[in-house]
């Protein structure tokens, strides 16, 4: 399991939001990536979050 902080840089009119990640290996499925609000309750996690399967990711050289 991994940890990671995404920045981006906000227009002057949008609150900035810190995102946190969990991956989750799976042995017989493709690995999982639950992306969600840093600091967020346990309530708020249940209803703000996202995931992205293994097969969803390209390497950031690809698209530059």
């Amino acid at each position: 399991m991994s940890h990671n902080v995404e920045h981006r840089t906000p227009d002057a009119e949008e609150p900035l939001i810190e995102l946190d990640h969990v991956t989750v290996e799976n042995e017989n499925a493709p690995n999982e990536c639950a992306i969600f609000p840093r600091g967020a309750t346990e309530a708020e996690l249940l209803t703000t979050w996202i995931t992205a399967h293994d097969d969803a990711f390209v390497a950031l050289e690809a698209m530059r």
